[in-house]
């Protein structure tokens, strides 16, 4: 740091790099964020002073610069606050440095693909025990939105092992752990040997699980390739084509259902919108399973044909030949996707007296993922 002074009478306080860059932050965040131990606990990364205890108008009375390294502020009840450079430089307010911050901490760069998809493919052995493929799953997994693990063994639990190794899985109604085979009286569409569309799963849930893991343990002779397709790319698409479509997919709140019985009896509803998107308008979640879309449709009579026609806009472009990528899982495979982005489905495949295709699936959060992304980045780069 070159130099620091109190700005605006007090509100602000300016540092000057040694770059000749210049830094601005408000004294109402510096006082919120101050580090010693009265007002934040470092062994639980968490601030420890009270909304009710911040004078959102204060000013500074104060301001020094240490050494070079830090700077020191003196707030009018004589409280003293020290902020290391590097701190205050990762937390710059300008847009770029926010920029960069978020960036960092969410990593939101996406790779688009469409038929031309190159499958990613890693060991799944060596993503349980090395750090550096782990990794690289995780990252693939963000960016990419598809990684596929290769020979696993042929049996059930090897995604409770994927589990540990980034945490825990997620529960739900169908269990920790779920078996995609042909059952009598099945209680999901997936439970049959018919073509399954492209969806996402379980968006009649308030939080749809973020991603999905596919173990093929069996695979039939004939039929059940498994086909995915970008959705984050389709979406983009969409609203070129029809911005008019996209607009009312992304705001429609559409009724979903699931009433039935597995690891317990459930009867869940939900309001979803078919493309969630953020402050800019671009896609962050897609929530769309035809099986599971209510026959309740809580909007104006006058809006459903508009939205049935969007709609299926939306699905024209999931299935064209350009979009969707088709492979067929092999026994040992385990392929892991985002759920917010990716949709999948099947093709059908003869009927047997005898189970002839059997894949494990389990979910887990992307908090969960993340978290575990953002550790071992830590380990394998040696990060603070």
């Amino acid at each position: 740091i070159q130099k620091v002074e109190a700005l605006d009478e007090g509100h602000f306080i300016c540092v000057e790099w040694e770059d000749g860059k210049e830094s601005s932050y408000p004294c109402v965040w510096l006082r919120d964020n101050c580090q010693c131990p009265l007002c934040f606990l470092p062994s639980a990364g968490a601030r420890r002073l009270l909304l009710e205890d911040l004078d959102v108008n204060i000013v500074v009375k104060q301001v020094a610069l240490a050494d070079r390294k830090k700077i020191s502020v003196t707030w009018p009840d004589e409280h003293t606050s020290i902020y290391e450079a590097e701190w205050l430089k990762k937390r710059c307010f300008s847009e770029e440095a926010r920029a960069v911050m978020q960036a960092d901490l969410f990593l939101p760069e996406r790779q688009y693909w469409g038929s031309d998809l190159q499958l990613p493919k890693i060991p799944f052995e060596e993503i349980l025990y090395n750090d550096e493929s782990a990794y690289e799953w995780l990252c693939t997994l963000k960016k990419v939105g598809i990684v596929l693990l290769t020979g696993a063994a042929t049996r059930q639990g090897e995604l409770i092992r994927l589990g540990h190794r980034i945490g825990f899985l997620r529960l739900t109604f169908y269990g920790p752990t779920w078996q995609v085979q042909d059952k009598a009286d099945a209680n999901n569409v997936a439970y049959t040997t018919g073509r399954l569309s492209f969806h996402t799963d379980y968006p009649v849930l308030q939080h749809p699980p973020g991603v999905q893991f596919l173990h093929c343990i069996k695979q039939t002779a004939a039929g059940g390739e498994s086909e995915v397709v970008d959705g984050f790319h389709v979406s983009n698409k969409l609203k070129k084509q029809n911005p008019e479509a996209y607009q009312i997919l992304s705001s429609t709140a559409v009724d979903y259902t699931d009433v039935g019985v597995d690891y317990c009896d459930f009867a869940v509803h939900c309001k979803q919108r078919i493309i969630d998107v953020d402050s800019r308008g671009q896609a962050i979640r897609v929530n769309y399973n035809n099986a599971t879309r209510d026959t309740v449709f809580d909007i104006p009579a006058e809006k459903v044909r508009p939205f049935y026609a969007a709609l299926k806009e939306f699905n024209d472009l999931l299935n064209s030949a350009e979009h969707k990528f088709t492979y067929k899982l092999k026994p040992g495979d385990i392929v892991t996707f985002d759920n917010w982005r990716v949709l999948h489905g099947r093709q059908s495949y003869p009927s047997c007296s005898e189970v002839t295709r059997h894949l494990e699936g389990a979910y887990a959060d992307w908090d969960v993922v993340m978290s575990r992304l953002r550790l071992l980045r830590k380990r394998v780069l040696n990060r603070d």
